[in-house]
């Protein structure tokens, strides 16, 4: 029996525009029946959405960690947890650094808007910005449409938030691995080919960076993606299944804050079957 999942899932927590009641909400309506809130470098998210009546709808722990690499050519990365125990100390404290990363670039940031700018956020506004569990360029984003100095978020990032050259908010790909393994969880590389605003890597990137992974503890590949066509999956079903990986989808759904539609497995339209999400069947999900 076909069963409709996405893996990949933003709420309030950090960059989307939905709470997790909602989001729980919109993927009833769609019809899916397997999720996972997988919020950048938080669980917030993913507890309050696990702990919410879902009627129906499975939720899966999860989170998406913002990563780098160190010794294997500097790549950036994106490692998605699944299943995990959300009380493990040394999940939560590769969490912890991250936020504290996160932390330190937003002061940058703010230093940058008030020199090059003179924008300048009020003390509740700042105060705002440092309780969230994951503070991004979107928040700083809805800041500055609030000002009346952009029309939307993607206008405000062309106008004051494209700049690079900021302090480096990405943990080490290992200790993100690590500590989603140590929290008996799932670790799999999202949108290996690239992702939204990311570049296409080449082939050989790709084998080389799963390698590298996989040498960390890698467990599994993001096959099916919003923004993949079926070539670029059958590509990653091969590499997963050469590799000795599981296999992941999802859509990287954030709500209003991307034209991404929730359960979008694909590019071409094309539904995904259930069964080849075998992060699945390693949960033992029903």
């Amino acid at each position: 029996m076909r069963k409709r999942i996405d893996l990949h899932l933003h709420t309030t927590a950090s960059d989307g525009s939905d709470t997790p009641s909602e989001l729980i909400a919109k993927a009833r309506e769609a019809g899916l029946q397997v999720i996972s809130v997988t919020d950048h470098d938080t669980i917030a998210g993913s507890l309050e959405a696990v702990k919410l009546p879902t009627e129906g709808v499975k939720v899966i722990t999860g989170i998406e960690f913002s990563c780098c690499t160190m010794g294997y050519g500097g790549f950036d990365c994106h490692i998605l947890g699944y299943g995990f125990d959300p009380e493990d100390e040394t999940l939560l404290a590769a969490i912890r650094h991250g936020r504290e990363m996160r932390l330190f670039k937003l002061e940058a940031r703010l230093k940058y808007l008030k020199e090059h700018f003179g924008i300048e956020f009020t003390d509740e506004e700042i105060a705002w910005l440092h309780s969230l569990n994951s503070v991004a360029r979107p928040h700083l984003a809805r800041l500055i449409i609030k000002r009346g100095l952009a029309l939307d978020v993607a206008d405000a990032f062309d106008k004051y938030l494209k700049v690079g050259g900021f302090p480096d908010d990405r943990i080490d790909a290992r200790e993100a691995i690590s500590a989603i393994l140590a929290a008996g969880g799932i670790p799999v590389y999202a949108h290996p080919l690239g992702g939204e605003r990311e570049p296409r890597i080449s082939l050989g990137e790709l084998t080389e960076r799963v390698s590298a992974l996989k040498s960390m503890g890698l467990m599994g590949l993001e096959c099916f993606y919003s923004r993949y066509s079926k070539e670029d999956r059958e590509l990653l079903i091969s590499l997963a299944c050469e590799r000795g990986l599981l296999v992941s989808g999802g859509s990287d759904y954030h709500g209003e804050n991307k034209t991404v539609v929730l359960g979008s497995l694909s590019s071409d339209g094309s539904e995904c079957d259930g069964s080849q999400i075998t992060v699945i069947d390693y949960l033992n999900i029903k």
